[in-house]
């Protein structure tokens, strides 16, 4: 037996019996990312002029061209883009514009902060940035524990620092990338059905 059968043929049975549920993970992903967008683009969308503000302004905003259309595209395409996921229609299309918000995001907003979301000063991924915030995390458990109700301020779980880093940007962006490639999945989409009944499917 060659090291070929020992590695890739049990693989290659197991995928062939498991293909009816290929369509599980990109279903699965869609309702992950769709909650995510639909948040983001109706926060936008209730905080319009605020969020032109900081799109369009040079000093302490984004600095971004025509930042009325701007805010008006992103958040629509979030906001009505996370519907199209959930029910898997016009998916490939519908990751192309994403994905650009995505790439727009980590480059405008959270790339001069890093990889973390979450400051995290063990991590190996740990910057300046994130060793100067566990200084400041620690005077502040300090300062609550001497003066607040800190087991009630905790009971919930610990105290974090946003580092605001390209982490969830790039996560999300993989997840459309994927699903650009996949579309919307066998069985648990719209598209699949469209395309079955116009013989598109390959």
């Amino acid at each position: 037996m060659s090291l070929i059968d020992i590695l890739y043929r049990p693989a290659d049975r197991v995928l062939r019996s498991a293909q009816p549920l290929d369509g599980l993970a990109p279903l699965l992903m869609r309702l992950y990312l769709a909650p995510v967008l639909m948040q983001s683009g109706w926060d936008k969308m209730m905080t319009f002029d605020k969020t032109v503000s900081w799109f369009g302004n040079t000093g302490w905003g984004l600095g971004l061209p025509m930042p009325e259309v701007l805010v008006a595209l992103v958040s629509g395409f979030e906001f009505f883009g996370a519907w199209l996921l959930i029910v898997g229609l016009a998916v490939r299309w519908i990751s192309i514009p994403l994905m650009l918000i995505m790439i727009m995001a980590a480059l405008s907003v959270h790339w001069q902060h890093g990889w973390l979301a979450i400051a995290d000063a063990s991590s190996w991924l740990a910057n300046e940035r994130i060793m100067a915030s566990a200084e400041r995390l620690e005077a502040a458990r300090t300062i609550l524990q001497e003066h607040g109700h800190y087991d009630w301020l905790t009971g919930r779980g610990a105290f974090a620092i946003l580092n605001n880093g390209i982490e969830f940007a790039a996560t999300y962006f993989i997840m459309l990338l994927s699903l650009f490639f996949t579309g919307g999945g066998r069985y648990l989409s719209m598209d699949y059905w469209i395309a079955r009944r116009h013989n598109l499917l390959r």
